[in-house]
């Protein structure tokens, strides 16, 4: 097959050509090719049931999937690395294999799962539920807990609204376990396009597509503006790179010879009246990005400056375009949130190791939380010495995907602007993932245009190799989407204690929690106002586990009527993000039941509510019979 595929024009292209492929025998090799698909579906649909989602321990749902769950995993992964051998013929097989991987890995919740998982798809809901009630956004109103945001940025959920009208649902609670799969699926043609830009190598293109899978660990493709304004500014992001190539930029980069024997040539250039009529059709999807989300129009545009780095993609006008439609979508409809922000930034501001932190709390505790936390920076370190690795060695390979490792770097300089909620490090991983999932499956798959010698070894090497990093990925992969599982699953009854308790308390109450990162806890949002004590910096928790009671009763707001809602769901978040020390939450519990500046309303094993007890006035405590 080897010296077909050198002796075949057009072979250095691609895997095998049609004429080639054609020409090979039924035999183990195409058995290999489509037999792991049913094998792998078959035990991934015995495990399902089996799947102890009910009884979440400290390793989430690491241990409570079945061995027959991860054989189905590995499975699919042998039968896609044998797929690759025919992808430039039959690249149905690659895709079968992703598109079965994404269904693997992120179905099992949203077929499982009685209530909706991951605290933050539940206070989206809610903001849904607020717009179907009220029919409108209030950009300009006050809203406790910066849920004045949602109302400033609104395009996704009003977007989510009319279709809920439109197919007459009860609410985004029916879909939202299903959004991780519905963004991968809409990602994945469009990853295709990307990296078709860059070579004609259909097994570097599947690689790259498989390793950005299992790299998007992050949790951002939940039901959220961030997983909505991320497909599409992927979707801007293709466009640009098979779109805006400036005349007379390319030089040799359009050479055969002057390639990585797995690059494609840069794309046919368009004129400055093509390019301009490409920002007009795309100022519409710009904007969208803007409506929806804060964070993605600034990556959007530190990505387009990138670009512009390069001859091929300086394109000023586009860049400029984006950068006004943000600003006036800044300025108008999100001018508080955009005000803060300025205020926070000198603070802020060149602190990159406090930026880059993950998390506001301290250290998660808890074995489960520690393996994840040391998973999360093996993931992103294999990751970065794969990608190091092909553009060292690749180097051709990585001048003509030169836009691909400057959009992977481009978003890093904003680690010394803010930590965006603690969250920064990880949205700079998300954004550069298109491009460093690219350079590391170019480590992962050698030139097919090797010869003799050369080829064997490199043959040789993709064979150890190529199993060994996406397997590896796929481990870490596990623990870091699904190892803090027992803070986003809640079960039916906790989130209906914490409903009642809300409906019990007098619109306008102060209801207080531990974090904010349980389901419910924005149900009603606009009814109450909410303080969610734990998550502050360390000095204030420890002072706050001195006498919870009084330190808290101390910050209720006089005549304000005040409930506490306590749940199991709260007391992992609590230990899985280091917010109080181990043992921490169940002091404050303990202390809180017992305080005298509260009763307890309800005690059960779903969750605690507890009423605050005013200090009575001197008029009020003076017996009857006694004037004041």
């Amino acid at each position: 097959m080897a010296q077909h595929e050198m002796s075949t024009p057009g072979a250095a292209r691609g895997t095998l050509t049609r004429e080639g492929a054609r020409r090979l025998p039924v035999g183990p090799g195409r058995l290999l090719t489509w037999l792991p698909l049913p094998v792998g579906a078959a035990l991934w649909a015995w495990s399902l049931p089996k799947i102890r989602f009910h009884d979440l321990g400290d390793f989430g749902l690491l241990d409570r999937f079945p061995i027959a769950f991860y054989a189905s995993l590995a499975v699919l992964t042998v039968g896609f690395i044998a797929s690759l051998r025919r992808a430039g013929t039959a690249p149905w097989w690659p895709l079968t294999y992703s598109l079965g991987m994404l269904f693997a890995l992120k179905a099992p919740t949203a077929l499982l799962y009685d209530t909706v998982r991951y605290a933050w798809a539940s206070k989206h809901d809610a903001v849904i539920a607020r717009l179907l009630t009220e029919g409108t956004v209030h950009p300009h109103h006050t809203l406790n807990g910066g849920m004045s945001a949602y109302d400033q940025w609104p395009g996704f959920f009003s977007l989510n609204a009319a279709l809920i009208r439109a197919f007459g649902v009860h609410g985004a609670a029916v879909y939202t376990n299903w959004a991780p799969v519905i963004y991968g699926a809409l990602m994945l043609p469009i990853l295709v396009l990307i990296y078709r830009t860059f070579t004609d190598d259909w097994r570097l293109v599947w690689t790259a597509v498989w390793i950005f899978q299992l790299a998007n660990w992050v949790g951002q493709d939940y039901l959220s503006p961030q997983g909505f304004a991320y497909v599409l500014f992927l979707a801007v992001f293709a466009v640009v790179l098979r779109n805006f190539v400036r005349p007379g930029t390319a030089g040799r980069l359009r050479e055969r010879d002057a390639l990585d024997p797995a690059a494609a040539p840069v794309p046919p250039s368009t004129t400055w009246q093509q390019r301009a009529v490409g920002v007009v059709l795309l100022a519409p999807l710009i904007a969208a990005i803007n409506a929806a989300h804060q964070l993605t129009p600034v990556m959007l545009c530190v990505t387009l400056l990138a670009f512009c780095l390069t001859r091929r993609y300086r394109n000023i006008g586009l860049f400029v375009v984006a950068v006004v439609i943000m600003g006036v979508w800044d300025l108008t409809m999100g001018r508080a949130l955009f005000v803060d922000t300025m205020k926070t930034l000198s603070g802020q501001l060149g602190d990159l190791l406090s930026n880059a932190k993950p998390g506001i709390g301290g250290n998660p505790t808890g074995e489960g939380a520690e393996l994840v936390g040391v998973v999360n920076i093996v993931m992103v370190v294999s990751l970065g010495v794969l990608a190091v690795a092909a553009v060292l060695l690749r180097r051709r390979l990585a001048r003509s995907a030169l836009p691909l490792l400057l959009a992977a770097v481009a978003p890093a300089p904003l680690l010394a602007v803010n930590n965006y909620g603690g969250e920064m490090v990880f949205r700079v991983y998300l954004f550069g993932l298109p491009g460093s999932a690219f350079f590391a499956a170019a480590a992962l798959v050698p030139s097919v245009a090797y010869a003799g010698r050369a080829r064997r070894i490199a043959q040789r090497v993709m064979v150890v190799a190529l199993p060994a990093g996406v397997l590896v990925l796929l481990a870490g992969f596990l623990p870091s989407y699904y190892g803090k599982e027992d803070m986003q699953y809640a079960p039916p009854q906790e989130v209906a204690f914490v409903e009642h308790a809300y409906d019990r308390a007098p619109v306008g109450s102060l209801v207080m929690a531990a974090t904010g990162s349980f389901p419910g806890a924005y149900y009603h949002y606009n009814h109450y106002d909410h303080w969610f004590f734990t998550e502050q910096d360390a000095a204030a928790n420890k002072q706050l586990l001195k006498d919870p009671g009084d330190y808290l009763a101390e910050g209720i707001p006089a005549g304000c009527p005040a409930f506490i809602l306590l749940t199991p769901t709260q007391g992992e978040a609590v230990q899985g993000e280091g917010y109080l020390p181990p043992g921490g939450y169940n002091k404050l519990v303990a202390a809180l039941k017992v305080s005298p500046h509260f009763k307890i309303v309800e005690d059960t094993s779903h969750g605690l509510l507890l009423q605050h007890l005013p200090v009575p006035t001197k008029a009020e405590s003076l017996p009857s019979d006694v004037e004041p």
